[in-house]
């Protein structure tokens, strides 16, 4: 056994410890490719000779969503080495309320993260010694049997498509950078595969930053975070309670926020007034919850401004959305370009994309979907690292501007919830780089932003550090 499989044993043998006993030497094989493969392009390819994992546990102010609460994020790390001795890491957080609630509530906090790393330490061994064209095609040909391991070792038949993506975060990362390295890429437009290259071909010069306020926020941090010049402001509804108190929690919340900053202005939407972003994680049962949620905020004013609705319903929910005459925003339910399609049909007009959650392979194809249908896109958060919001970043500044902006969106929510947020700072290879951080709820993403492609081709000395022994 090499060292780098004796590493995945040391990490499988602490998930036994974590309650996820018997991960190891599980398998199984699907056998149903239902995702579309890319055509390789011309002399582009990447070879991995050697791989292997770590992972580090970040503590988290609680976070309330979906009528849970996460307090901790499990940053995992994936190496990739060619044959030429070319190491990449790849970073990933782990979002497994988020990504399969029943996985989360189903499982202690501890455990329901080490299941989902096995399932990143299994993708490393599928594509070991394997040759690609591209990291999407490598995505494309280990998804369906990852997503079937992972069915085994979480008891779940249904895990949903994004647990298994958010699991390929790091592992997908690591492949683009060993891909840009092997072919001369240094520049993130050249990385992009030439059929996706227009749906992200804008080059924005600020890209706005949207923090990210849990279920049953007091209003007051809300309001702060007006007062500091966040013009766009994610609210979670969606509140803990049955269906009824929900809603009840729910309308007292938005009556709270409009009466608070209802009347704040901006200079970077087309009317001139804040922006509100609701986002519901899959809460809402019935139609008819949501339109009097609605109802309620055309009586109070607040209707207009409403620019978007987030993932109102479950993703078995098929409920057509278009003739609430509000946008509303498929998230955890378009898992792939496939099922971004779906949501398109059942008339939801924007894609909240997550290259940090769902690969940055995948978020591609969706990118390029959403482009071709008129539909657009803004980058969701997934409480991930400094690094990562680079790579959200990346794609941000290259979407078309959502309507009635004029720049892109990134919502950014990890200095909120991370304990050691300036400890994390510290891994990022470019942290005193203006764009990094946010200034007056924007981010600077001029020529220096574009020059440096926000430092994501650049080590982290400290992940370096991680795999200096293997």
């Amino acid at each position: 056994m090499n060292k780098s499989s004796q590493h995945g044993m040391d990490r499988r043998s602490f998930l036994k410890k974590s309650s996820a006993a018997s991960l190891a030497g599980m398998g199984g094989l699907y056998a149903i490719n239902d995702l579309e493969l890319v055509k390789p392009q011309k002399n582009m390819k990447f070879q991995i000779a050697r791989v292997s994992s770590d992972f580090e546990r970040e503590a988290l102010y609680p976070y309330r969503f979906k009528g849970g609460a996460i307090t901790e994020c499990w940053q995992t790390m994936a190496m990739l080495e060619n044959a030429n001795g070319i190491r990449k890491i790849g970073l990933a957080t782990q979002g497994i309320l988020w990504s399969d609630a029943k996985v989360f509530f189903g499982h202690s906090e501890s455990a329901g993260n080490a299941l989902m790393y096995a399932m990143s330490e299994r993708a490393l061994q599928m594509i070991n010694g394997q040759q690609f064209s591209n990291p999407v095609e490598m995505v494309d040909s280990v998804l369906p049997e990852l997503l079937e391991y992972g069915k085994k070792i979480t008891g779940n038949p249904e895990l949903r498509k994004t647990f298994g993506l958010n699991a390929l975060v790091g592992v997908d990362n690591a492949a683009w950078l060993l891909y840009a390295a092997e072919n001369n890429i240094t520049d993130f437009d050249d990385m992009i595969p030439a059929e996706y290259k227009p749906g992200l071909s804008a080059k924005h010069d600020k890209v706005a930053s949207i923090p990210s306020f849990s279920a049953g926020t007091s209003v007051e941090k809300v309001k702060k975070a007006a007062d500091e010049g966040f013009f766009m402001l994610k609210l979670k509804i969606g509140s803990a309670g049955t269906q009824k108190e929900m809603l009840k929690q729910d309308i007292e919340f938005l009556e709270g926020v409009h009466k608070a900053i209802g009347k704040y202005e901006t200079p970077y939407t087309q009317d001139g007034k804040i922006p509100y972003y609701f986002d519901a994680n899959g809460r809402y049962e019935e139609k008819a919850s949501l339109e009097r949620f609605l109802d309620h905020a055309k009586k109070i004013g607040a209707f207009d401004q409403i620019a978007v609705i987030e993932e109102p319903f479950s993703e078995f929910n098929e409920t057509y959305v278009g003739d609430l005459g509000v946008r509303v925003a498929a998230d955890e339910s378009a898992h792939t370009r496939e099922d971004a399609g779906n949501r398109i049909e059942q008339g939801y007009q924007a894609i909240a994309v997550k290259a940090i959650a769902k690969t940055l392979s995948e978020t591609m194809k969706i990118t390029q979907l959403a482009y071709e249908k008129n539909v657009p896109c803004f980058c969701a958060d997934l409480t991930v690292n400094p690094i990562l919001v680079e790579w959200n970043k990346n794609v941000a500044a290259r979407l078309p501007a959502f309507p009635g902006m004029k720049l892109g969106l990134q919502e950014t929510n990890g200095h909120q919830y991370y304990k050691q947020w300036d400890r994390m700072m510290t891994y990022h290879p470019r942290k005193d780089a203006p764009w990094v951080v946010t200034k007056d709820g924007v981010y600077e993403t001029g020529k220096p932003f574009f020059d440096e492609d926000g430092g994501i081709f650049q080590d982290s000395k400290h992940y370096q550090e991680v795999f200096k022994e293997i």
